[in-house]
């Protein structure tokens, strides 16, 4: 029997993220969108090619399958007969062709990891790789029970104690640099989950808990020592004989990438208007829940569309631009707020648009490869945005201008189309006057008669004229996020204009 994957990944084409080495999208026939895929996956026809049967698939079989109109592929162990999809690949078929007839997992989470392949090839599956996975051992976890899980540098382990009202378990990862955004816990309907994020790997404990617990919980982090407490409230006052079952995944660590996307149902709390088509919607985690986002990086958002998942990567903001930076800025880590355009034609943000208070959405753990340090090892920061490629920075300037004190300039040039578009535009020009280090410049490419700044788009004339060393030996980082196009102009600017590729970071989904 083969163990076909839940539907658990994401979807073609965000709106607001793209790679620094930018795979474009390419023009579609009429009849091949998103929706038009959607259809045909429902209509009954054999994608797969193989009559709805599944079979083991070998690695010289696989090979064989290597042209346009014979195309399989493998990911993550699963093998998908991608020749149909073709024509409805946003990226063109010759990105899907470079994966022809092999194990194109890496290649995909290099262009596109966040991708709903799951859901979108149901359809086209042919069977599993040959090679049969390693499964994780199994086994009732007693109170002396205790499993680890080590690399070369790194040596993680767990226990677990209780009192009457309380069971505690404690992580120990000897990480002294662990803090409260490297630390993921989630319990839901006994399944407990607590991921510690290390470097690129991950450290998880997954267990069904042996008894019910209350909703809230609490999370303790000793940074000095890497030691991580999480707390849960027992529903009756009762002795556990042990932890609980111990899941799939429980106590490995492996890297990220290879972990998959887990969700957790966040209610909507509010949907308030930023500009004429962009909307700022506050998300509130449920109390069983710890995550902090991490600045630079994203979440994902799933949705049921037509019957078939799609998940679209959004970056979270700041609730709004604060203005004291005497203090870093504290937040009750219960909410995430996103800013979101909503796009006529989008089936996804139509859907969010259609969202009401008190209705939920899915939202992943955090991802993405932005790391402060970049910031901290700076002395001028340039951010490069377009439209809603604003979002990454909205976080980026509080944490620069709150607690990176060898900043001597921090400059957003922000590309829009028109006055209308651009995002909190009050909030960035009395930034401007509160503090001496920011500057912000907004150039538009269809403006006003009345409009009095820049125009046009990105060009090396504007970025040669705001990008600039503050001094000749002054270390820069250049940010930037927009469409597809801008990045990759952008990119191929700076670095025409002599800066290096460890200067500049392409926010990346």
């Amino acid at each position: 029997m083969l163990n076909v994957p839940p539907q658990a990944f994401p979807a073609p084409g965000s709106q607001q993220r793209v790679a620094a080495s930018g795979r474009a999208k390419v023009p579609l026939k009429p009849g091949r969108s998103l929706m038009d895929w959607i259809r045909l996956t429902k209509s009954g026809k054999d994608l797969s090619g193989l009559k709805g049967r599944l079979v083991e698939v070998t690695e010289d079989e696989l090979a064989k399958h290597n042209k346009k109109e014979d195309c399989w592929i493998c990911i993550r162990g699963f093998v998908y007969n991608v020749t149909p999809y073709m024509e409805y690949h946003p990226g063109g078929e010759d990105e899907l062709m470079k994966a022809a007839g092999t194990d194109g997992t890496d290649l995909f989470d290099q262009v596109h990891r966040w991708v709903n392949y799951e859901s979108m090839l149901k359809e086209c599956l042919v069977g599993r790789m040959a090679v049969k996975p390693i499964a994780a051992p199994k086994g009732m976890l007693s109170e002396k029970g205790v499993l680890g899980a080590s690399t070369k540098d790194v040596m993680l382990s767990y226990d677990w104690f209780q009192t009457d009202s309380l069971i505690t378990i404690v992580i120990y990862t000897k990480q002294k640099d662990l803090n409260a955004e490297l630390v993921i816990v989630d319990c839901q309907d006994k399944r407990l989950r607590g991921e510690i994020i290390i470097d690129d790997h991950s450290y998880l404990v997954e267990v069904d808990l042996y008894h019910a617990v209350q909703e809230d919980l609490a999370v303790n982090i000793t940074e000095k020592v890497g030691k991580v407490e999480i707390i849960l409230k027992k529903n009756d006052n009762i002795h556990w004989k042990m932890l609980g079952q111990p899941l799939e995944n429980h106590n490995t660590f492996i890297k990220r990438t290879d972990r998959g996307q887990f969700y957790r149902k966040c209610k909507l709390v509010s949907k308030t208007e930023v500009t004429h088509d962009t909307k700022l919607f506050c998300l509130m985690l449920p109390k069983s829940t710890h995550l902090r986002v991490p600045t630079g990086q994203h979440v994902y958002l799933k949705q049921i569309i037509a019957g078939t998942e799609v998940v679209k990567p959004y970056t979270p903001v700041l609730p709004f631009l604060p203005l004291d930076f005497k203090e870093p800025s504290c937040h009750d880590g219960a909410h995430i707020y996103l800013m979101i355009k909503i796009y006529s034609c989008g089936p996804f943000t139509q859907a969010l648009e259609h969202l009401q208070v008190g209705d939920y959405i899915s939202v992943s753990n955090p991802e993405g490869n932005f790391k402060k340090s970049q910031v901290q090892a700076s002395e001028d920061l340039f951010l490069l945005a377009a439209g809603t490629g604003f979002t990454p920075m909205v976080k980026l300037l509080d944490f620069a201008l709150t607690e990176v004190s060898c900043l001597r300039t921090v400059k957003l040039m922000f590309f829009n189309k028109t006055e209308d578009d651009i995002l909190w535009r009050n909030q960035l020009e009395q930034l401007a006057l509160k503090d001496k280090r920011f500057e912000v410049k907004f150039i538009l490419s269809q403006p006003t008669k009345d409009w009095m700044g820049k125009e046009g788009k990105i060009s090396s004339s504007l970025l040669s004229e705001f990008v600039k060393r503050s001094s000749k030996y002054s270390k820069v980082l250049i940010c930037i996020c927009g469409p597809t196009p801008f990045t990759e102009q952008g990119v191929q600017y700076l670095k025409d204009l002599g800066y290096s590729q460890e200067e500049i970071h392409a926010f990346t989904a």
